[in-house]
């Protein structure tokens, strides 16, 4: 008998099934609830009464099959999305702004909504709009200017039910909080006239899109000092050591006594500059930041600030939450951010 050796090939392994996707019925089954308890706690419903017990069963076996709810189902059957929309602001976001965003997606996540940030907030939101729009969010939070009426009026017809601007100026249709700005160089203007300063320099950032906080800074310096025997100046100042120390070396040339440096981190930055080049501070040129960071009080000497009041993130979660309920209720208008001056070594 004659035997023939036959060589198989090695072949892979049949590829496991796929591992089905959870459901809200694994969940019941695992927490011995029922598919509407399951419905009413993950999408915490407050219409119905669940015991803590309960909830916490629920919440315990979602986590262990990794289920969570499905958000197109859910926008189906409540008309429409929990999403709120925030398109990245086109300016450099300080540790101040970025305290409140954080805020705002934490109070805003507490009322059950989903935050996400998404493209720009530019120069031309209105075309912006149209693309906010095809993700469908029930509000936008729009920061800085650009979005006009238009642009209000498509993200509208898109089902977005609150449109919420944080601009110096309100636009047709939409909820705005109105940030002065103004009232931030003005505090800065009339703490340095009465420490005696009456040559002041007013730092303006090289940094795109800061005009829209530097300029109305500005002309609130002016504001505060029209009429008086001072005098201000404005200073380009890009946010890098070299432009700071070409101005440093100049400064003594300038004949200034004083410098509104638009915020704490120029101020920082100009003020070691000037330091560098012996300029004494306070002594030949006060100096003021706003922010009222942190890292100012660690400096020598502590630098003098301007504190500003941002609007609180759950009052404005709040705002939304209420548009979103009632969306043909008129837009509200509220003036925010408080300044006041914190007054260190630095003036």
């Amino acid at each position: 008998m004659r035997y023939v050796m036959v060589q198989i090939p090695n072949t892979p392994p049949p590829p496991a099934p796929p591992r089905s996707v959870p459901t809200s019925a694994d969940v019941a089954r695992l927490a011995g609830v029922s598919r509407a308890t399951v419905s009413y706690v993950l999408n915490n419903t407050s219409a119905v009464r669940i015991s803590e017990p309960t909830r916490r069963r629920v919440h315990a076996a979602a986590r262990e099959l990794g289920y969570v709810p499905h958000a197109a189902a859910r926008s189906l059957r409540a008309g429409h999305s929990r999403m709120v929309l925030m398109p990245a602001p086109n300016f450099p976001v300080g540790p101040l702004y970025s305290r409140f965003i954080a805020e705002v997606q934490w109070a805003l996540g507490r009322l059950d909504y989903t935050v996400v940030q998404y493209g720009t907030a530019g120069p031309h939101d209105d075309e912006a709009a149209r693309a906010w729009a095809e993700l469908r969010p029930v509000a936008v939070l729009v920061p800085g200017s650009g979005l006009g009426a238009r642009g209000v009026a498509v993200l509208k017809r898109s089902g977005a039910r609150a449109v919420v601007t944080l601009a110096p100026e309100p636009v047709e249709g939409a909820h705005a909080l109105l940030m002065d700005h103004e009232a931030v160089g003005h505090c800065a203007a009339r703490h340095l006239y009465a420490r005696g300063r009456r040559r002041i320099g007013v730092v303006m950032p090289g940094d795109a899109g800061l005009e829209l906080f530097s300029v109305p800074r500005l002309a609130g310096v002016r504001h505060a000092l029209r009429g008086t025997d001072a005098t201000v100046t404005e200073l380009p100042l890009a946010h890098d050591e070299e432009s700071a120390a070409r101005l440093a070396a100049r400064w003594r040339g300038l004949g200034l006594d004083a410098v509104f440096a638009y915020n704490d981190e120029y101020a920082m930055l100009l003020m070691r500059a000037l330091q560098d080049e012996g300029v004494a501070i306070p002594g030949e040129t006060a100096v003021i930041g706003a922010d009222d960071l942190m890292l100012g009080r660690l400096l020598r000497p502590r630098l003098s600030t301007v504190h500003i009041e941002l609007p609180s993130g759950r009052d404005l979660a709040e705002l939304v939450d209420r548009a979103v309920r009632d969306p043909a209720t008129a837009p509200e208008r509220h003036k925010v951010l408080g300044a006041s001056v914190v007054h260190r070594d630095s003036s």
